[in-house]
């Protein structure tokens, strides 16, 4: 029996050994190719295996394999796969990875996409990977709300129609930029998400960038800058197709080929998706047709050229009109009521809608002049064509307190009833009809910039940012409803006009936009120590041009250009105090040039307020990050002050004509604290954390500001009571737990919360002119989301199932609000947000 155990132990023994000897350990480090930094979060798998880590913060990995003879796969969303045939145990050293994007390097310094523990700003990325894999059917800028400072919604409901705020600041005072190319509107600033439908298709990061941000162009970047970088083109031939199936007939179907870099140098990628759905709020149907299409050419080892062209045309009903709380709980269809639609002849028609086209097409050219000097320029152009509907005519009949027009309570609008009337009124035209507001648009523009080393460690930058933008604005009939025409008396060179649908009625102007910015940024970089300093200046130019309140022969016409100089300057410093802990600050001061409607304040050509101010920014923070193998955290302060927000107030001289008197002191102090972490609790468990507590105040009451007329008369006093009031329209205290957890390299599991709290209504600062409470205060509010990712081999293509759902328990929160007359829940208008809503898609490569 003893023999026998110790042949029993001598046989394990060697088995062991055996397994022992056929196993390795696999140690490395991986590298982003531009900054030389660690990559944490790469894939390190064992071909033919499940066996599988990924690298640390530090972007190293120790992998223990099952076969003494194995080969290594390193893999990571963006870059190209490099495989390792090992054998034995083996230390790889630093493998650095190569973007599979062909001119993506170029993209990201043109676009000064923001390098971790060296540029000195807060700053939040988010990857291709982790967009497909959360963005669902959710509205693009609802997959930052995860981010320190943002509160981003879906506003109304409609397809497209999401917003974004960021420290406080709505869309007018974030710089959103693609490829670095500005795209906020040239006129008032915003930016309108609709015009990008299938954005998330083609975007390759997001960095938010939050207060000062690191773009060297003259942008009003007061909130902070959203980067957006599209896919350039691949390396490697392939391409996909994909599918997406959700909520409320939600349906998507895309194509995406590329032919790989060629032997000549020369690359393509074209893109393709279809997207309809019947919208989650009623009567928000919506379709759109999304394209991308990017040609790259290599001419030699020192110049190289990319075209890129991508755009959505795009239709969908919309929501305009918000609710007491009250009427959504009256309604039978509770959060989904809308009160902009309605049946005509079996269909569904839209009180509002909106529809758009807007391609964005652009030129660059990257040229290493030497060694030491490149230049990089991008020509673009864009041309919006479209607008948003509404009604002509008896309003009245659209209203949702008209139960005469409306069917049942709360009910949908009888347009079957409006077009019997028209009928009815034969020559006498249209009583109500649909018309849409035109915002259509030519805009163009060149931005180059210069970079030189100056020595080893200074590198100076410098260049120039040119607009030139028309935007053409005017009202068209849509529908006459069953009428012969609408009547409108608006345009003097046709005063008794019968408009038929396609004509223009109401009004008809352009505005023209110049614009020429100049920009000069050092940068210091040696060992732990990374700095820069930055300069921009900038000139804006406005006309109008009014086709409806002047003859044609009319010189008023046309006005003259009305000039506005701006400048900023900003510096920072990052200082890496050891591997681990490093600490950053920044500040800068920036003044920005009233928008075109503070110029053109009665919208017409007479009445200018030449004299307008520009709005003054100074902004400084603090930030502290740390880095371990298994945790990453950064926290920072901020503090901002925003002076002379836009005021004006209007008073009639005594030969009638309108003058302007610049109110300033309205300001407002926008500061806080933020923080971010990830830890990597495992090889396969990753949790992410952050919180946001904000302080947004109107910073003193503006009393007493007395207004004379050209003869020294008194004719108006300006009493603006805000001070201490929030800062209303985002939530001042944001917080969020995610998980990620890979069962297997190719099945990821996540789950997110977020809370909003301290939310208070939307109002206007101008209409606080007596002591007044704050604005409504909306209930804090918490969801879940989820989305569960897998992969497989579907024959020989790689294929990959993603399902989500978004606030998984159902929660009924409000999202956004308008304050009312009493600041309180029963007169505040509101959106709720939206329940459960859910996503399947399937994508197969080839």
């Amino acid at each position: 029996m003893k023999n026998t155990i110790k042949m029993l132990f001598f046989a394990v023994a060697i088995l062991s050994s055996a397994i022992t000897m056929a196993q390795s350990t696999v140690t490395g480090s991986v590298l982003e190719p531009e900054s030389n930094l660690p990559l944490p979060g790469v894939n390190i798998l064992e071909a033919g295996t499940s066996n599988g880590v990924s690298t640390d913060f530090d972007g190293n990995f120790s992998i223990v394999t099952k076969s003494n003879d194995a080969k290594i796969i390193v893999s990571y969303v963006g870059y190209l796969s490099q495989e390792f045939t090992i054998t034995g145990s083996k230390d790889l050293g630093a493998i650095t990875l190569s973007p599979s994007e062909f001119g993506l390097q170029e993209v990201n310094i043109m676009a000064s996409i923001a390098v971790d523990r060296k540029t000195p700003v807060a700053v939040s990325t988010i990857r291709a990977a982790d967009i497909e894999l959360k963005l669902g059917t959710q509205e693009f800028p609802e997959v930052l709300k995860s981010t320190p400072g943002v509160y981003a919604t879906k506003a109304g409901g409609g397809y497209g129609d999401g917003r974004i705020n960021l420290r406080g600041f709505s869309s007018e005072n974030v710089a959103v930029m693609i490829n670095g190319v500005p795209v906020n509107d040239m006129e008032n600033g915003q930016v309108y998400w609709s015009n990008w439908a299938g954005l998330g298709d083609v975007t390759s990061s997001l960095q938010v960038q939050r207060g000062l941000g690191a773009s060297k162009v003259a942008v009003p970047s007061i909130g902070g800058t959203i980067n957006i970088i599209s896919k350039t083109t691949d390396v490697e031939a392939g391409g996909n197709v994909y599918t997406t199936l959700g909520n409320d007939g939600f349906k998507k179907f895309g194509v995406t080929y590329s032919t790989g870099v060629m032997e000549n140098g020369f690359a393509a990628t074209v893109s393709a998706a279809k997207t309809d759905g019947d919208g989650y709020v009623d009567g928000t149907s919506f379709n759109a047709v999304s394209y991308f299409v990017n040609l790259s050419k290599e001419i030699n080892e020192d110049h190289k050229i990319s075209f890129t062209a991508f755009g959505a045309k795009q239709r969908h009903g919309q929501r305009q009109n918000r609710h007491s709380i009250a009427t959504y709980r009256d309604s039978e269809r509770g959060r989904k009521f809308n009160s902009d639609w309605g049946y005509k002849n079996g269909q569904e028609t839209s009180v509002e809608d909106n529809f758009y086209h807007k391609p964005q097409i652009s030129l660059n050219h990257y040229w290493d002049i030497s060694d030491k000097m490149s230049l990089s320029t991008a020509a673009y152009v864009s041309f919006g064509s479209g607008g948003g509907g509404g009604t002509g005519g008896d309003g009245t009949k659209f209203s949702i307190n008209n139960d005469e027009y409306r069917i049942g309570n709360l009910g949908t609008v009888d347009f079957d009833k409006i077009v019997a009337e028209n009928e009815a009124a034969g020559v006498n035209g249209s009583e109500s009809f649909l018309r849409a507001s035109r915002n259509d648009h030519k805009w163009y523009g060149v931005l180059s910039t210069l970079k030189t080393d100056l020595t080893d460690n200074i590198v100076l930058l410098g260049g120039l940012d040119y607009r030139n933008y028309k935007g053409i604005h005017f009202t068209e009939v849509t529908d006459l409803l069953g009428g012969q025409y609408a009547s409108d008396g608006a345009n003097v060179n046709n005063p008794n006009a019968q408009a038929q649908v396609g004509d223009r009625i109401f009004y008809d102007n352009d505005g023209k936009v110049s614009w020429l910015g100049l920009f000069a940024q050092a940068e210091y970089s040696k060992d732990n120590l990374s700095a820069f300093l930055s300069l921009s200046g900038s000139t804006t130019g406005y006309r109008r041009v009014d086709r409806f309140v002047y003859l044609d022969s009319d010189p008023l016409q046309e006005t003259d250009s009305y000039n506005f100089f701006a400048y900023g300057v900003k510096g920072g410093a990052n200082y890496n105090i050891d591997e681990n802990h490093n600490v950053f600050a920044n500040l800068g001061y920036i003044e920005r040039a009233p928008f075109f409607s503070a110029v053109f304040a009665n919208r017409n050509n007479v009445d200018v307020n030449d004299d307008a101010e520009n709005q003054k920014i100074t902004s400084f923070e603090l930030g502290y990050g740390y880095r371990t193998e298994k945790l990453t955290a950064n926290i920072n302060v901020y503090h901002t002050t925003w002076k002379d927000r836009t005021e004006v107030a209007r008073f009639q001289l005594q030969d009638g004509t309108i003058a302007f008197a610049n109110i300033l002191g309205v300001n407002a102090v926008h500061q806080g604290v933020e923080l971010d972490l990830k830890y990597k609790a495992t090889n396969k468990l990753t949790l992410t954390g952050m919180a946001s507590v904000g302080d947004w105040r109107w910073q003193n009451n503006v009393e007493n500001v007395e207004i004379f007329d050209e003869t020294n008369v008194l004719v108006n006093t300006v009493d603006i009571i805000i001070k201490d009031l929030h800062v209303g329209d985002a939530a001042q205290t944001t917080f969020a737990l995610g998980t990620k957890y890979k069962f297997t390299p190719k099945t990821t599991f996540t789950i997110d919360y977020n809370y909003f709290a301290n939310l208070y209504a939307e109002y206007d600062p101008s209409d606080r002119g007596e002591v007044a409470p704050d604005a409504w205060q909306v209930p804090a509010y918490g969801i879940f989301d989820s989305a569960l990712r897998h992969g497989f081999k579907f024959g020989n293509f790689d294929a990959a199932l993603t399902a989500r759902i978004n606030n998984v328990f159902d929660t009924q929160y409000i999202a956004d609000a308008q304050d009312g007359s009493d600041s309180n829940a029963t007169t505040a208008r509101v959106y709720y947000g939206f329940g459960r809503t859910f996503s399947v898609g399937m994508k197969l490569n080839f």
